[in-house]
């Protein structure tokens, strides 16, 4: 297996499509993790990964902005773009949703109409982890429980055809499939 989810984004790689194409060969299953910022970059790869997955931080553009902080200032619309693009891919699809508490955990409608537009495979909630660079902005107490994951999820499924299919305590993570 190649989980291929750079420090930063794995599509600004030029030559990801015979990267995958050489996993490929070499038979590995192959997992791309992007935040979406170059839908243009999905949209050319040549080769398709074994899953896709969209990482949405935000269900709008105003949290969006606070909680992500994009560096290019249509970085909503490009997400929006690469969302749109999921169901041209015929890999498997999933959206990441990473929960923070007190920044994003509200507005589950809005999650369950970005979810029924771009009409994944799977939804995976999970909790933000308190590691890495995000410790400069964020705290400890921004890692929402699983109970706190799980619950969010149930809302989320409410507003959507995605059920909950399975869990992980340990990892703070819910799956949803429709």
């Amino acid at each position: 297996h190649a989980a291929i989810s750079l420090a930063g984004e794995p599509t600004m790689y030029d030559r990801l499509s015979e990267l995958l194409t050489e996993f490929k060969r070499r038979n590995f299953t192959t997992f791309v993790v992007s935040n979406g910022t170059f839908p243009e970059k999905l949209q050319a790869l040549s080769e398709e990964p074994t899953q896709l997955y969209i990482t949405v931080a935000a269900p709008e553009e105003e949290i969006y902005r606070k909680l992500c902080r994009p560096l290019l200032p249509d970085g909503w619309s490009r997400l929006l773009r690469s969302l749109e693009l999921l169901n041209s891919f015929s890999c498997r699809k999933v959206i990441r949703l990473t929960l923070v508490k007190e920044f994003n955990m509200c507005k589950p409608q809005l999650y369950a109409d970005l979810i029924e537009k771009s009409n994944p495979d799977f939804v995976e909630a999970k909790a933000y982890m308190h590691v890495g660079f995000s410790r400069n902005r964020l705290q400890m107490t921004n890692m929402p429980s699983h109970n706190d994951v799980l619950e969010f999820a149930q809302e989320i499924s409410r507003h959507c055809g995605y059920k909950i299919v399975d869990q992980s305590t340990e990892s703070r993570v819910v799956l949803m499939k429709k």
